[in-house]
């Protein structure tokens, strides 16, 4: 076998259509980190409050909750694939997945916490903390029977709204570990670093078991199959999620009413609980991530050649996005806006400072996911 050839297995070896959608996800999530900075004078919470927000702003942020649910899913996946490699013996993912986890949080506490104001004054526990987090559980899970993965996964995913209404005061026996599991809050007040979780574990747990037990559908060898069994479960997640959304009867706490006008009501049906996930949100996100799965399967063009290079490295992506956008806003509001924050008007605006900083920052991108490639470093391999 020639030196090409091995080449060009190497290249092979990673599968498409994932690297397209997370590479999608990653370009959202650039266009919500944009609105945070150029467009922080217009607030939102989530649930959105659907009188005080545009529908503009509401689409654009809507459209950002699909980010942290499909990475989390996708990450689920490829630890399965990572532990059953096509054609080789099967191997343990757990060394795997809590080294990898240790580093994310690592990541978190460190260079991404920084990346978001450029001080340290609060440290914030976000998505990468839930994902690490989210690795190492399934590090210890994954020695479980697939089968068992599975039903604990459904039991997370579709089970934890029951607890919504358990909470427990600062005071109170468990407050720290409902905060790190459930609710949101702060962790440290008044201490030398105030900690906040901003994203609460538990629901993301059970995406990431779903995505890990989802793994041996990408080892159909007929793509057909594969793509019928993905439309399947994406047809089926967001059919009950009108079930369940159209007469409020489980599984998100905002019920959803009739406005006056017909975009009114449908941003009331489509806004939901982000922290913790709702069951409503996760069926909506993921369901549409397994369909986008299903079409990415047979969809070669430009476009998606260029998702695929973003969705290839994106550690690396997401730390170089957030730098870039906090120097670039620090560069201009020293110079052009006397230390004032600098604010966009217009919806827009964020799409084309979005549009703009995606093509900046697609040609490092492309180097690095080439050296990746190329490396035999495994701290590379985890950017």
């Amino acid at each position: 076998m020639t030196t090409d050839t091995v080449e060009n297995k190497k290249k092979v070896s990673r599968i498409a259509s994932i690297d397209i959608l997370r590479g999608l996800v990653m370009l959202i999530m650039l266009v919500d980190h944009v609105r945070e900075h150029f467009f922080s004078h217009h607030t939102v919470m989530d649930p959105m409050i659907i009188e005080e927000t545009s529908s503009s702003l509401f689409f654009t942020r809507f459209s950002a909750h699909f980010c942290a649910p499909i990475f989390v899913f996708l990450t689920g996946l490829s630890a399965w694939l990572y532990s059953n490699p096509k054609g080789k013996p099967q191997r343990s993912a757990t060394a795997f997945l809590l080294k990898r986890g240790l580093f994310l949080i690592l990541l978190e506490v460190t260079l991404i916490n920084f990346s978001w104001s450029g001080t340290y004054n609060i440290l914030y526990l976000q998505v990468i903390w839930a994902i690490g987090l989210s690795m190492i559980s399934l590090g210890f899970l994954s020695r479980l029977p697939r089968v068992w993965i599975g039903i604990l996964g459904f039991i997370i995913v579709f089970g934890h709204n029951l607890l919504t209404p358990i909470t427990f005061l600062k005071d109170e026996l468990g407050y720290n570990l409902w905060t790190v599991l459930h609710d949101r809050g702060y962790l440290v007040i008044d201490g030398f670093i105030n900690t906040r979780v901003s994203y609460p574990l538990l629901p993301w747990i059970g995406v990431i078991l779903l995505g890990y037990f989802a793994g041996p559908i990408f080892h159909y060898t007929s793509t057909i199959k594969r793509q019928k069994t993905l439309l399947l479960i994406g047809v089926s997640s967001i059919t009950l999620l009108l079930i369940l959304r159209g007469f409020n009867i489980y599984g998100e706490t905002l019920a959803w009413e009739a406005h006056n006008s017909t975009i009114k009501s449908v941003m009331s049906f489509l806004n939901y609980t982000k922290y913790p996930p709702s069951l409503h949100f996760i069926l909506l996100t993921v369901g549409i991530g397994i369909l986008l799965l299903s079409c990415f399967e047979n969809i070669t063009n430009k476009f998606t050649q260029i998702l695929k290079v973003f969705g290839s490295a994106p550690m690396f992506f997401y730390i170089l996005h957030l730098y870039t956008i906090l120097i670039i806003h620090g560069i201009l509001m020293s110079t052009i806006n006397n230390g004032e924050i600098i604010k966009v008007n217009n919806i827009y605006q964020v799409l084309l400072i979005s549009i703009g900083l995606s093509v900046l920052l697609y040609f490092p991108t492309k180097i690095f996911s080439n050296y990746k490639r190329r490396s035999s470093s495994k701290l590379i391999k985890y950017f």
